[in-house]
């Protein structure tokens, strides 16, 4: 069983840079490709793959792009900001809920010119 609890505070960035290119290769090798075909398919050199994958630092975008490429995108998600209501807030919004509905006002015809 692999542990997924890694410690990534602790990382030095060399150390992180590393284990996303193990990663990247990994994904790579898993799907059967060499590093010229994700490099064509990511619209990168074959250069950069390698970069990558011997823990050497690369732009964001050439990371973005050979995720694309590799179809891993949805790991991005944890990036996503979800917006969580505190049980105060929530406890607020449930007292501005209307109570009851308002009797319509029938007789406006009144005051009407007609």
């Amino acid at each position: 069983m692999v542990n997924t609890n890694l410690e990534w505070v602790a990382m030095s960035d060399t150390a992180i840079v590393t284990k996303i290119g193990t990663f990247i290769k990994n994904e790579r090798l898993k799907q059967n490709k060499t590093q010229v075909q994700l490099a064509q398919e990511a619209g990168v050199n074959r250069w950069t793959i390698s970069q990558i994958e011997n823990g050497e630092a690369i732009t964001m975008l050439s990371l973005i792009q050979i995720m694309r490429a590799l179809d891993i995108l949805q790991l991005l998600d944890v990036f996503s900001i979800r917006h969580e209501i505190s049980p105060l807030e929530l406890a607020k919004q449930d007292q501005q809920k209307r109570q009851r509905a308002r009797k319509k006002d029938h007789d406006n015809t009144k005051n009407s010119d007609w």
